[in-house]
């Protein structure tokens, strides 16, 4: 079955979507993305999108930053991405990845020049095992600063830096990483939100500490919040929280909700997946799914049944 892409401005066989090698967001790295996912519900064969307007809302906001101007607005990229997904017909959970991106072909770095966009999709499963608790480390490398890339862009060349982190943990022994800010604190994983438990609450990094303003993190507050009555703090968080936190774990459209159970070598409370993270864990997935009628409104559906 032919794989289909939206870019520049119609629907072509994947094979055929290619770019040149003077483009500019290669040589560069000036794109910015999302990365969004699509469930797949086997009782209703029905695939779900979950909070697809929120991602393009946001890669809006991107896209003022790093001085472009999206061709679509937020309802047409979600009406072209629902008519791409219907024309590659998967029926299994799905990974969906809009980029704008400079294609002038022209050498010198500057942000000028022609906004593309584009729009492809793949199976995607689970992107760390969410079944166990990942052992993560604290990284050497820093998390860049807002005023050198700044992290609430979902910028193509920033993920130099999330390459780097996560390549240093893996090469170290450990699943996951965890980055400092240049003050200190803790932000968040290489490419996903992080949330501690402390005292009954929920404890999770302020937007302004150079993090991602994450779309599964404000879910996951929601549900906290809503469902379980959890309070929700945010505020800086020092490294030596870490090892004193009752339960810990990332979030975001790739980890979906990852236990971490083991930070730089020291157990994670006892060291087994905590209550509250997998009470929101399994009530998230039901959500995502469109099994949950209350968040219903998160929740994209493709086919026509």
């Amino acid at each position: 079955m032919t794989e289909y892409v939206f870019m520049d401005g119609e629907f072509v066989p994947e094979n055929n979507a290619n770019i040149s090698v003077k483009t500019h967001a290669f040589l560069y790295g000036t794109s910015i993305f999302e990365g969004i996912r699509g469930y797949w519900n086997e009782e209703e064969k029905q695939l779900y999108v979950f909070r697809m307007r929120e991602h393009y809302e946001r890669i809006h906001r991107s896209a003022r930053i790093m001085h472009m101007k999206p061709a679509y607005s937020v309802k047409e990229m979600c009406d072209l991405t629902i008519e791409l997904l219907r024309k590659n017909a998967p029926e299994t959970d799905t990974y969906i990845r809009p980029t704008i991106y400079k294609s002038t072909q022209a050498i010198g770095p500057k942000l000028t020049g022609k906004d593309s966009f584009l729009v492809f999709t793949c199976p995607l499963g689970n992107y760390v095992d969410v079944t166990k608790g990942l052992s993560v480390c604290v990284s050497s490398w820093r998390r860049l600063d807002d005023n050198m890339i700044p992290p609430r862009a979902k910028v193509g060349g920033a993920y130099a830096n999330t390459a780097l982190i996560i390549t240093e943990a893996i090469n170290a022994g450990y699943d996951e990483a965890l980055v400092l800010s240049s003050e200190g604190h803790v932000t968040e994983g290489s490419a996903m939100n992080f949330f501690l438990v402390e005292n009954g609450k929920l404890v999770t990094s302020p937007i302004t500490d150079n993090i991602l303003i994450g779309i599964t993190r404000d879910a996951v507050k929601q549900i906290a919040q809503n469902e379980f009555g959890i309070e929700v703090v945010e505020r800086p968080i020092d490294r030596t929280e870490l090892y004193i936190s009752d339960e810990a774990f990332y979030c975001g459209t790739g980890a979906q909700i990852s236990p971490i159970t083991k930070i730089d070598s020291r157990p994670v409370g006892d060291g087994k997946v905590g209550s509250i993270t997998k009470k929101i864990q399994d009530l998230y997935f039901e959500i995502v799914r469109g099994k949950v009628d209350k968040y219903k409104n998160w929740c994209t559906p493709i086919y026509d049944r």
